[in-house]
């Protein structure tokens, strides 16, 4: 079965592949005579006729693309996003149009700028627009492929955060246990990665805190000051799971949710 990662890595590919077939059919809609030439060349008859009736309209295709890159690069390189943006929208503050700041949108509405009888700008000018675009697009391809690792650490606290947002609800409805047993969860959860991160492999199938902050201190990934307050921690966890003779308190539980933050925010 594929990750989520692995279909994240395909749609961003098809999303370039896309970019690059639009690219072909802009370049068509400005140049048709040097396209045909160069293609005619380069395939057979009946192969030019399928490529060509693959090509898609851009002004048809283009905004759907548009948006799904838009989304793409707001998420992995929002840096670049502005950069982005201003390659397709008019520029509120243009007082005249020329070859540098005509614009995806001024292409889309068949803008053409004339000084007398002679074409000034058109279309061909966002040829390199849309370039820059897909330039853009691909480098956040780049930054998705060597920022893996990063992107699972961010949905794994993102996840650990909603967790601990769960237990605060039932903190707050006087569930004791049951908020103590997931602050637990997120503790397992938490240092299982950090033992990830640092190579530390586990033999135990199922380890418990303990054993997670045991592997850690030895490995001098943990002072004893973190391992004796984890420590400490894991006893508010046992308390929710085993111990029936005795009833967690709240001030118990806060204890135990607010550490459990505190290691997920300092321990890496």
């Amino acid at each position: 079965m594929k990750s989520n990662l692995d279909k994240y890595k395909e749609e961003i590919q098809k999303l370039i592949n896309d970019g690059d077939t639009l690219l072909l059919s802009m370049q068509r809609e400005c140049h048709p005579v040097d396209f045909e030439k160069i293609y005619k060349k380069a395939l057979k008859p009946a192969e030019y006729k399928k490529f060509i009736d693959l090509l898609p309209k851009f002004s048809k295709s283009y905004q759907t693309w548009y948006s799904e890159a838009h989304a793409v690069i707001r998420q992995l390189i929002p840096d670049r996003l502005m950069d982005f943006v201003r390659l397709y929208e008019k520029p509120k503050t243009r007082k005249e149009i020329a070859y540098g700041n005509y614009v995806i949108e001024d292409y889309l509405q068949g803008l053409r700028v004339t000084l007398g009888s002679q074409l000034k700008v058109g279309p061909s000018a966002a040829i390199s627009q849309f370039e820059q675009q897909l330039a853009i697009l691909k480098s956040a391809q780049k930054r998705f492929d060597s920022s893996l690792f990063d992107m699972v650490q961010l949905v794994q606290a993102d996840l650990l955060d909603s967790e601990l947002e769960a237990a605060r609800l039932l903190l707050k409805n006087k569930f004791y246990r049951a908020a103590g047993a997931i602050a637990g969860v997120v503790i397992e959860k938490h240092l299982g990665q950090v033992c990830t991160n640092h190579n530390i492999s586990i033999n135990k199938k199922n380890p418990t805190i303990n054993d997670f902050i045991e592997i850690l201190k030895d490995g001098s990934i943990i002072e004893i000051p973190q391992w004796r307050f984890i420590q400490h921690l894991a006893d508010l966890r046992n308390l929710c799971d085993h111990n029936k003779n005795k009833e967690p308190t709240n001030v118990e539980i806060e204890d135990l949710i607010t550490g459990t933050e505190k290691i997920t925010k300092t321990i890496f």
